[in-house]
């Protein structure tokens, strides 16, 4: 086992779990297992340099290279072909995950105009939970002068939880501001 699962299973997170749910082996405590950020457009297709700019915002805000998204299926209404870059994406493990993690809660949220907290029912079912942001400029890497267009990112944390009940207890354990 990994020195920062150690640490994360001797937290004060994971007792409070194992409390609150009644496990029985310190396995079965739902633990964050990767974070998703990725931001798609339709004005790829009319000009190429849009791509460019979003894999920096990317870049910069998470630090670690995206990978291109391509269109799965043609679409005649928006004019996409199948194999057409439309967006790309982020995931985050590790080390990484947990330093993006703490700034996003800590000083990108707060950041947001009128914020009185996240959604506490953008659930899937499963655990994982899923935000929209509206503008990158929330996150203090992005300069405001050198951007060319505010565009917004879905933001996915992916958990090992089984349920919504205890997806929201480990995200609220590990800091995120849910509204009550």
């Amino acid at each position: 086992m990994s020195a920062r699962l150690k640490e994360y299973y001797n937290s004060d997170v994971a007792p409070q779990l194992m409390k609150k749910f009644g496990y029985k082996s310190v396995m079965q405590i739902p633990k964050l297992d990767k974070i998703v950020v990725s931001v798609t457009t339709g004005e790829i297709k009319d000009n190429s340099k849009i791509l460019d700019a979003i894999i920096k915002d990317l870049k910069q805000i998470t630090g670690q290279t995206p990978v291109v998204c391509k269109a799965k299926k043609s679409v005649a209404n928006f004019k996409l072909r199948e194999g057409m870059d439309i967006g790309a994406k982020v995931t985050l493990r590790g080390d990484r995950m947990y330093e993006f993690l703490d700034r996003f809660f800590n000083l990108a949220l707060p950041r947001v105009r009128d914020f009185r907290g996240i959604n506490p029912n953008s659930f899937d079912g499963r655990g994982n939970y899923s935000i929209g942001v509206k503008e990158q400029l929330i996150f203090p890497e992005i300069e405001y002068d050198k951007i060319d267009k505010v565009r917004g990112m879905d933001i996915n944390f992916i958990t090992t939880a089984n349920s919504d009940e205890e997806g929201r207890e480990l995200l609220t354990l590990l800091g995120a501001p849910f509204a009550k």
